[in-house]
């Protein structure tokens, strides 16, 4: 990768396919793929659901706020990370991958959301009564948040994970983030 930031942060609500394309980018790129989630659950011993549960949003917080620090920290090798969805909603989160990374925001509506997620019973913030209204909410709270982390929004609304994964390509290529791709 040619630039000062050797790092590529994808943000977003839970669903919109940042893991997906995370890990597309990863062999894409020949770089490492960290998701924030997966290396919390590394450090605890368990899934997030279980944290979340035993100890609250509040720790979970805190948890991945340090986590997000020592991800985006300069190490002079290039990767991938994929935050959690709910990573911007801490002032540090937004400053330090804004400061210290590439962020790509993938957009997607709640209600394109929903019809993603209304089978997966893994995301703790999902599960509620209207899962679909709680997308809303979340949306409603977080939208404004990802768009002041974000250096480039990817709309991902009625796109497969592999045309989502091309836009993104695309634009970092283009913008000379990575180095454009040989066609074959």
């Amino acid at each position: 990768m040619e630039s000062n930031s050797k790092i590529v942060a994808l943000v977003g609500l839970p669903g919109s396919g940042k893991s997906t394309v995370g890990r597309h980018l990863s062999k894409r790129w020949g770089i490492p793929f960290i998701d924030s989630d997966h290396e919390i659950e590394a450090r605890t011993g368990g899934p997030v659901r279980d944290f979340f549960a035993a100890h609250g949003e509040a720790a979970f917080r805190d948890l991945e706020q340090t986590v997000i620090a020592q991800l985006c920290a300069d190490t002079g090798q290039a990767r991938i990370l994929a935050t959690g969805g709910g990573a911007v909603l801490r002032e540090a989160n937004r400053q330090v991958l804004h400061q210290h990374c590439h962020v790509f925001y993938l957009k997607a509506s709640p209600e394109e959301l929903y019809q993603r997620l209304r089978n997966d019973k893994t995301r703790p913030l999902l599960q509620v009564d209207d899962p679909a209204q709680r997308l809303r909410e979340l949306f409603e709270a977080r939208d404004a948040l990802y768009a002041e982390t974000a250096h480039y929004v990817i709309d991902s609304a009625r796109l497969s994970s592999h045309q989502l994964l091309h836009r993104v390509a695309m634009q970092a290529e283009m913008a000379g983030i990575v180095p454009a791709r040989a066609q074959p």
